[in-house]
């Protein structure tokens, strides 16, 4: 098997199938394109997990490298290359955009265009992961921007042209501030082969490497996102079909994270440890104001996204830290959060779709057993109780090893977050109380005796919809109990990359 181009394979598969979509001859029915689509999806989330069999986790380096020239006086080569850190992230993408062509309903505008967008996203994903080389992973960072952003203005709710105009201002901000900085760097080293070689005093003055460092934790901080470049974040999910949301939280915004720890503290751990006091605070207000500003939702999808605006200051603590521990949790982090929100936004999506409405004042008693929606009530339980960092699921080992980790460098700051954790049990705590108990009701409060949708009957929810999250929510208490499975298989390359900033 270490014979076979298993990487290249993660490229070829989805943009090879959203090719093939597209040049399907005649008009395919919907359901076949989307057969097709979850056929192709599946193939790549087994050749992911095919990556596992040669993967050596002992091994901090990148492994599997393939390497061919394509425009070397550019700097541009195709190299791929994958170890502790990327590889659970292209495990993460393969599994929940899977989920997506699953819990994909609509297929009544555009379902070739659809399906073909989808593959092309997860291909592009998984490229970024991969890539080996500045240039080529900038490349696939800006080839799902206008696939997402299609999704969203093509299939999202009334106000998805503003959010989708909005998110792809923020997103190609994101991109030439990213650009800017490897070209800089390029320009003030002299060198041209955009190699992922840390950058020292000797190789480049302290003031040209905050600079450049600057630059891209800007450019990963809209993409993450971080307070205050966060604003297009609530729009996009709000208007999002769910599929897309699921899409958007479990698997995009890992960019920004991924990009953060690779090449942000990967590249200048010099000038990172400059900065790292000023970071931290930064995580702090992240997961505070995130928190806060999920309160005060009304709109169920609103309060999750804005929760994932918290939990992502969490990584930036852990990464401003840099301890084996914290860097560890970062890793924990990304793929709990990606597993959580999926199945807190597939929830939402279903609540919405059998009542209407994603308003709390309005939403009452849903975990009803006789006419209401029990099995999503009681995934919705085991999602909140996750992300609120309740032991035995994955939530609690990410946060217990970002705090651990980072509270000997930065207690204060550590010790806000904690708070921001303690928020996040408040605002899901009021998200269940309001929808899922009480007597069966979707009315406003002002008089609900005289309104007759309280004797109301919810229809059953489709099997397609609950095996997914269903997979989800024991992926979720899996990953808790037996943390081990994650850990050993990113701990070598996260340990060395704390080494490496402690050096």
């Amino acid at each position: 098997m270490t014979d076979l181009p298993l990487l290249s394979l993660l490229l070829l598969i989805p943009f090879g199938g959203s090719v093939a979509l597209l040049a399907w001859p005649g008009q395919p029915s919907a359901a076949r394109l989307r057969t097709a689509c979850i056929a192709l999806l599946g193939l790549q989330l087994l050749t992911s997990l095919a990556v596992l069999v040669p993967f050596d986790p002992s091994e901090a380096g990148l492994q599997l490298q393939e390497v061919h020239r394509w425009l070397p006086g550019l700097g541009l080569e195709y190299r791929l290359g994958v170890d502790g850190l990327s590889l659970p992230l292209v495990l993460i993408n393969g599994a929940l955009t899977l989920v997506s062509a699953v819990c994909t309903r609509e297929f009544s505008r555009r379902p070739r265009l659809y399906f073909a967008l989808l593959l092309l996203i997860s291909g592009a994903v998984n490229g970024a992961f991969l890539a080996d080389n500045l240039l080529l992973f900038f490349l696939f960072y800006e080839l799902e921007l206008i696939p997402l952003w299609l999704l969203i203005s093509i299939w999202g709710g009334a106000g998805r042209a503003y959010a989708a105009t909005k998110f792809l201002i923020f997103t190609a901000i994101s991109g030439m501030l990213i650009l800017g900085a490897f070209l800089g760097l390029a320009l003030f080293t002299g060198s041209v082969d955009f190699s992922l070689t840390p950058v020292d005093s000797e190789r480049l003055g302290m003031g040209a490497q905050l600079v450049l460092l600057a630059a891209l934790l800007v450019g990963f901080g809209i993409k993450m996102p971080l307070v205050p470049f966060h604003t297009w974040l609530p729009d996009a999910h709000t208007q999002s079909s769910t599929p897309v949301s699921v899409l958007l939280a479990g698997v995009l915004l890992k960019l920004g994270t991924y990009g953060l720890l690779r090449f942000g503290m990967g590249l200048f751990p010099e000038a990172w440890a400059q900065l790292a006091p000023a970071l931290a605070v930064w995580a702090a207000v992240s997961v505070v104001f995130g928190s806060l500003a999920a309160i005060a939702q009304q709109d169920m999808k609103r309060m999750v996204a804005y929760s994932s605006v918290g939990h992502m200051g969490y990584i930036l603590l852990a990464a401003a830290a840099a301890t084996p521990v914290s860097l560890l949790g970062t890793e924990f982090q990304m793929v709990s959060h990606g597993l959580i929100s999926a199945l807190l936004f597939l929830l939402v999506g279903i609540v919405y779709r059998k009542t209407g409405t994603r308003d709390l004042t309005v939403l009452r008693g849903l975990l009803n057993p006789e006419r209401g929606l029990p099995l999503t009530g009681s995934l919705m339980i085991v999602g909140v109780m996750a992300s609120a960092g309740m032991p035995g699921m994955a939530g609690f080992i990410s946060e217990f090893l970002v705090f651990r980790g980072s509270i000997t460098a930065y207690p204060i700051a550590t010790l806000v977050c904690l708070v921001g954790s303690g928020l996040t049990a408040v605002y899901f705590l009021l998200l269940v109380n309001r929808a899922f108990f009480g007597r069966l009701a979707i009315t406003p409060p002002a008089d609900p005796v005289q309104d007759a949708r309280l004797d109301i009957q919810l229809a059953a929810v489709n099997p397609r919809e609950t095996v997914p999250a269903i997979a989800l929510g024991i992926a979720v208490v899996a990953l808790g109990l037996v943390p081990s499975t994650l850990g050993q298989l990113s701990e070598a390359a996260t340990t060395a990359m704390a080494q490496a900033r402690i050096g």
